[in-house]
């Protein structure tokens, strides 16, 4: 009898302690974890106004560049100026040994007297055509050999300019291996820019641009086109263009690193703030979250344009009125629905 009363005892501690798992078990797969809905903000956006301002990096360059060599080589007899010197067109620069020159300018003397001889004497009839038709040409030869060794003898500046090289010293000998001097022009000065072709038909000879240097902050110079290259270069899709700057007070100089701003006009384009921009890890798309009636949301990628200080100009897959998510977006997926704050 006490061995049944045990038995039972036992098996009613059984039952209930399966009945408490069954109970629990049940409990637990019954039970739903809600997720939190993202909580955004947005902003709805309108297209706007924009210039379409574009910049373009290139080198200042001097408008003429002139190497002064004599042909031949010979012994620098003087020098008048130094580097950074500004020349007038004409202006002696040096003198080379002139000894040859002496030689040639007796020449000359030599064949004048023997062509006025001579033409006496053919105009009375003393002389044959063919003696006068002689001392004629002889005498033209050695005087312009004496002018182009008189040119190569006193060196002078065939342009305005600036001096920006000097090679030699006085008593050296020319080698020809580089000039003596090197003069540059430079007012005004140009630059050189590659445009893609899409722009061909929008760029037009005299079109006025804008240059700013880094030497020079906040001066904007006024430039204007002043060459447009007739071909494409089929490599980079590109034309190349000449700006030119009058430069009147020489502070742009070659050598410079500049931007030449040109304005293809104004476009009516979406603007949205920077933060509304989210760009995909990996791929280098950029995309924005915009905002349904149902407060759900579409993962919209876009076409982004020039930045305008805060904010960003879409040139496509936006429309005017749309409201775009500015924050939250790093729990958004396409579709789901928000709370807007």
């Amino acid at each position: 009898m006490r061995r049944f009363n045990l038995f039972l005892i036992a098996s009613m501690v059984l039952l209930i302690t399966s009945c408490g798992e069954i109970k629990t078990k049940n409990k637990s797969v019954n039970t739903v974890v809600e997720e939190d809905i993202p909580v955004v903000t947005a902003v709805k956006v309108h297209k706007e106004n924009i210039a379409q301002t574009v910049l373009y990096p290139t080198i200042i360059e001097a408008e003429i560049v002139n190497n002064i060599a004599p042909q031949t080589s010979a012994r620098i007899k003087d020098i008048f100026v130094e580097v950074g010197d500004h020349v007038k067109a004409g202006q002696r620069l040096a003198n080379m040994d002139d000894a040859n020159l002496e030689k040639a300018r007796l020449q000359v003397v030599n064949d004048s007297l023997e062509y006025g001889r001579t033409k006496e004497l053919y105009e009375i009839g003393a002389s044959s055509q063919s003696d006068f038709d002689l001392i004629t040409l002889s005498y033209s030869v050695s005087r312009k050999s004496y002018d182009n060794l008189l040119e190569n003898t006193r060196l002078n500046s065939p342009i305005n300019g600036i001096v920006t090289a000097r090679n030699y010293d006085k008593d050296d000998m020319y080698s020809m291996a580089e000039p003596i001097f090197v003069v540059q022009q430079i007012k005004p000065v140009k630059m050189l820019i590659n445009i893609p072709e899409s722009k061909f038909t929008q760029i037009k000879k005299g079109m006025k641009v804008d240059i700013t240097s880094e030497v020079y902050d906040d001066v904007v110079f006024e430039g204007k086109i002043n060459l447009i290259y007739p071909t494409i270069d089929p490599n980079t899709h590109t034309f190349t263009v000449e700006v030119i700057v009058e430069n009147k007070d020489e502070r742009l100089r070659p050598g410079m690193f500049a931007r030449v701003s040109v304005n293809y006009g104004d476009a009516h384009n979406v603007v949205i703030p920077d933060r509304a921009l989210q760009k995909q890890i990996g791929a280098g798309d950029q995309y924005v979250y915009v905002l349904n009636n149902d407060n759900t949301v579409t993962f919209t990628n876009v076409e982004v344009g020039r930045r305008l200080g805060d904010k960003y100009e879409i040139l496509r897959g936006l429309n005017d009125g749309d409201m775009v998510v500015t924050t939250g977006q790093s729990k958004l997926r396409n579709g789901i629905t928000v709370e807007v704050k």
